[in-house]
């Protein structure tokens, strides 16, 4: 950490992962886990007001969002990535859920910060451990002459241009956070009079169809996010999923997730809404996707029921800015819906490096440490 007047200076970089955006920490160079760590992050993000024009924060979550990145010391696994969500309805940092977006960012990261050896090829796989879940995800990023190559022509939905390929492939999805893949054993249920299904593949979620909350499912998240009474109902029914999932009361958590589906118009396989969870995405998160892919594959959940026929082993998941598609290998066996694998391509790039201050003044009396699940 370095000191300028009265200011508090970290190194970092601003990565844009997928359709997120955000600072990359090495683990060494924050503050221990803890109230003073919460506070830093918070204060230089600019939380302390709702446009975050003292920070460098954004004024949605989809830039609000941290990645704290250290060399691991597990088996089979390069780095361990932590996500830090700051809640920008709470001023509080939420470590409950992964962030695939942000991860597409975090091999080439970890590449050009020395953390990881490029190959000899035109590739590097680099294994990532997420610490918020517990899980493994493999990056293939394309490199050259030691460093991430960031110019290419994959395009994404939700981000203009193309950039260089980064594929993700999700090892062992089921139960990130509850340890099933159906945490209340039911594929649907009836909470806050709708049909639900609580499913867990990357991230816990509940899926319920656009109809039964008054919607079309082809809403635009403008159109959505100026109905305060829905964004009030989907509130209502995600923490009624969180209690039926035994994530007790979540109205404090980012997780579970709440998505709504429709049947699809433009060729995919499902129509979807995805909130975060406060406000809808402007287009939608890669672990959602992951779930609601995995949530397809089992027989008579929501999602099942309303998807259209899918091609073989891939659901496209149509979203307020274009179609994302995952690749899904599922099985059926004696113990029910097997979720081997997910995989799905996403870009990123490296926007800027250098220091971000704060006020020194922050860590001699930080704020209690919010209410999050703690995980390192």
């Amino acid at each position: 950490m370095q000191t300028f007047s009265d200011q508090l200076g970290l190194r970092c970089v601003l990565m844009r992962g997928g359709t997120s955006k955000g600072p990359f920490f090495l683990a060494d160079d924050l503050p221990p886990a803890g109230p003073r760590r919460d506070a830093a992050l918070l204060r230089l993000m600019g939380a302390l007001e709702p446009r975050r024009i003292d920070g460098i924060g954004g004024i949605d979550s989809l830039t609000n969002k941290v990645a704290i990145i250290s060399r691991s010391t597990r088996p089979d696994v390069d780095v361990d990535y932590l996500f830090a969500q700051i809640c920008v309805h709470k001023n509080t940092i939420d470590y409950s859920v992964n962030c695939g977006n942000m991860l597409a960012a975090v091999g080439p990261f970890a590449i050009d910060e020395g953390l990881v050896a490029a190959a000899g090829g035109a590739s590097t796989e680099v294994a990532i451990f997420n610490v918020n879940t517990g899980k493994r995800i493999v990056a293939t990023v394309r490199t050259r002459d030691g460093r991430a190559v960031y110019a290419g022509e994959a395009a994404i939905d939700g981000v203009a241009g193309t950039a260089a390929p980064v594929w993700l492939r999700f090892c062992d999805v089921a139960g990130a956070k509850t340890g099933r893949l159906l945490p209340t054993g039911q594929a649907i249920e009836t909470l806050e009079g709708v049909r639900v299904s609580c499913v867990d593949a990357a991230v816990p979620m509940a899926i319920v169809e656009a109809a039964e909350l008054g919607m079309t499912g082809y809403e635009t998240a403008d159109e959505i996010n100026a109905r305060d009474d829905l964004l009030a109902r989907v509130e209502r029914v995600r923490c009624a999923a969180g209690r039926a999932m035994g994530l007790g009361d979540v109205s404090r958590l980012e997780m579970p997730k709440l998505v709504t589906v429709a049947r699809p118009v433009a060729g995919g396989t499902i129509s979807a809404r995805y909130f975060m969870p406060y406000t809808c995405h402007t287009s939608f998160a890669v672990t959602g996707a992951v779930c609601l892919a995995a949530a397809v594959q089992v027989p008579g959940s929501v999602a099942a029921r309303i998807a259209g026929r899918a091609d073989a082993g891939e659901v496209a998941i149509e979203h307020p800015a274009g179609t994302l598609r995952v690749g899904i290998d599922a099985g059926q066996g004696d113990a029910g819906t097997q979720i081997r694998s997910a995989s799905l391509l996403r870009t990123a790039r490296r926007l800027y490096a250098g220091i971000v201050y704060f006020p020194e003044a922050t860590l001699e009396a930080p704020a209690a440490e919010p209410a999050r699940e703690v995980l390192a």
